[in-house]
């Protein structure tokens, strides 16, 4: 039985993309970060980050996607790594991955980056921005990790601002694990500072009534939704037959 995603663009269309599982990392505690080890990206991974920064599409590229979940343990931040691999690979430009989670980090996680400063601590100082960032291995690849993670810390809306404006200055493309939106306010306001959001809904859990009202959430704060992956999808049959029906 497979497990999948599918971008829903515009939170319409029925159109399936596929990802691998996603692998284990070792961490390694004497290292701030694993070195990237450049592969072929999925493909499924690759078509969707054709989707979102082509610029045959309507309107501007995007520089700046935030993804947001459903839950707190979902797989946005792990398709958010993903996704900003490929889009690396893809290209020469600069690609930062920050992990905006400041509650709940999954991705200094992935990356073994968890005892390594990041947004949390530059939110206190003056420090540039790019000091706090660590390279994947990739020279355009790099991390921004979330810090030491506090729980009941509430960040400054104009500081975000003023650092993530210092982030758009330094890379080509930011893509942010924002926290799940059961803390609305938070995911909101990354979405605000993103040029558009990818909501991540996982299949089988996630409510459709849950999900409209999430949808219209971020509508209404006037945040650009880019579109939706409907992640963990099973197939009940062999999916090669199930592409037949």
């Amino acid at each position: 039985m497979s497990k999948n995603f599918e971008l829903l663009q515009r939170v319409a269309k029925d159109e399936y993309l596929r990802v691998p599982e996603s692998p284990a990392r070792t961490a390694n505690p004497a290292r701030p970060a694993i070195p990237f080890k450049k592969e072929p990206p999925d493909a499924e991974i690759a078509n969707m980050v054709q989707r979102l920064f082509s610029a045959s599409g309507k309107g501007e590229v995007p520089r700046v996607v935030s993804f947001s979940g459903m839950a707190r343990e979902d797989r946005s931040s792990w398709i958010c790594a993903r996704t900003a691999e490929a889009l690396a690979a893809q290209s020469d430009a600069s690609v930062c991955i920050v992990d905006a989670n400041l509650w709940s980090p999954q991705l200094q996680k992935q990356f073994a980056a968890a005892q390594a400063s990041g947004l949390l601590e530059a939110l206190g100082t003056d420090i540039p921005i790019r000091k706090f960032t660590l390279s994947l291995g990739a020279a355009n690849l790099w991390l921004l990790p979330a810090g030491q993670a506090k729980p009941a810390f509430t960040p400054s809306p104009e500081r975000l601002r003023e650092r993530f404006a210092e982030l758009r200055a330094a890379f080509d493309y930011l893509l942010v694990s924002a926290p799940s939106l059961l803390r609305q306010t938070e995911a909101t306001l990354l979405g605000q500072l993103a040029d558009g959001v990818v909501l991540v809904v996982e299949a089988h859990h996630s409510r459709r009534e849950t999900v409209r009202r999430a949808k219209e959430q971020l509508l209404g704060a006037n945040v650009n939704l880019l579109g939706a992956v409907l992640d963990q999808r099973t197939f009940p049959i062999p999916e090669k037959l199930y592409r037949k029906l």
